[in-house]
């Protein structure tokens, strides 16, 4: 039996495959490209996105990907819109409507509002003859031999293509508009990509009380009970009288020069045991560039220093992958 479920689960596969794989090759480049344009004239508009049942879901999924590719879009429920819920479309704005089939119920009802709005409608079904198709500007044909569904009656297949389809005009569309990576990642400041983009140094740096930083006269007593006050215990900066970076003064020169020295390195001036001239970056690069410097130097702390060389804080790796660059 787990032989039949397997072999069942590779013929789905296949078969949704084949579907994607036919449409790639069968779809009218001259239907596809109407279109983007049609969304493109309307740089000012909203694309509503709509359908019913299973194409609905693939709809709302669209609506969805074109808003998060620079194309701002909602979907409105065809069952709900004669409801009430078409007060959400505007006169002008383009519709794409979902319908395998083009002849639900709620797809019809939509129609005559729809003409009277005035709304370029965009249709993607499998039928070029249906109710839908007749009323749109823009037929998308997804015309498929059956559906993955053993008795060729759940739609899946035809929702695979359905779905393939629509992530492929949000691309083109997106690609149409030069919509960046930096765009994406300043509608996305939640996710990973946001947090690589768009979070700089100054984001995570630890500055003003919490940099742990000591003039060039102290002693290494004073450095360290600085560096014990300071959330980042690691390191402290060392700066001249104008405040410029001269020094670092780590966890790991205390110890070199402790295991040297003994208890007469407390006395000494930090000036001769720091390490000078120290790897620093500036406030406004991104936080991955400054993890990247600490990677590649197996750095646990990194000076923050401003363009004229003043030291406007410190950076400890942990508060980077507490951010949720690593």
């Amino acid at each position: 039996m787990n032989g039949a479920w397997f072999e069942r689960a590779r013929q789905v596969l296949q078969i949704e495959a084949a579907a994607v794989a036919a449409l790639a090759d069968g779809l009218d480049p001259a239907a596809f490209n109407r279109a983007v344009q049609l969304i493109l004239d309307r740089p000012e508009r909203r694309v509503i996105v709509t359908g019913v049942g299973k194409s609905g879901h693939i709809a709302h999924k669209i609506a969805a990907t074109l808003s998060s590719t620079g194309t701002p879009a909602i979907f409105v429920s065809a069952a709900e819109g004669v409801h009430g819920d078409l007060g959400m479309i505007q006169p002008g704005e383009v519709v794409i409507a979902f319908s395998y089939r083009g002849e639900s119920e709620e797809i019809r009802a939509l129609l005559p509002a729809l003409v009277r709005l005035r709304t370029p409608l965009i249709a993607v079904t499998g039928r070029e003859d249906s109710t839908l198709a007749r009323h749109s500007e823009v037929v998308l044909s997804i015309c498929l031999e059956r559906e993955a569904c053993p008795h060729n009656l759940a739609p899946t297949a035809s929702t695979t293509a359905m779905l393939a389809l629509g992530d492929a005009l949000a691309m083109a569309i997106m690609e149409a508009r030069e919509f960046t990576a930096e765009d994406f990642a300043r509608i996305h400041p939640g996710g990973s990509l946001g947090r690589q983009l768009l979070l700089t140094v100054a984001d995570v740096m630890r500055s003003g009380v919490d940099q742990a930083v000591v003039p060039v006269t102290a002693t290494v007593a004073e450095t360290l009970l600085v560096m014990t006050r300071s959330p980042i215990r690691g390191a402290a900066n060392v700066v001249d009288t104008t405040g410029r970076l001269v020094g670092i003064f780590t966890d790991g020169d205390l110890r070199r020069h402790l295991e040297a020295q003994g208890a007469a390195l407390l006395e000494r001036p930090i000036e001769e045991v720091m390490s000078r001239n120290p790897t620093a970056i500036t406030p406004d690069r991104l936080a991955t560039e400054a993890l990247a410097v600490m990677q590649a130097r197996e750095f646990d702390n990194l000076s923050v220093a401003d363009e004229a060389g003043r030291a406007v804080g410190i950076l400890d790796v942990q508060d980077l992958l507490r951010a949720g660059l690593a």
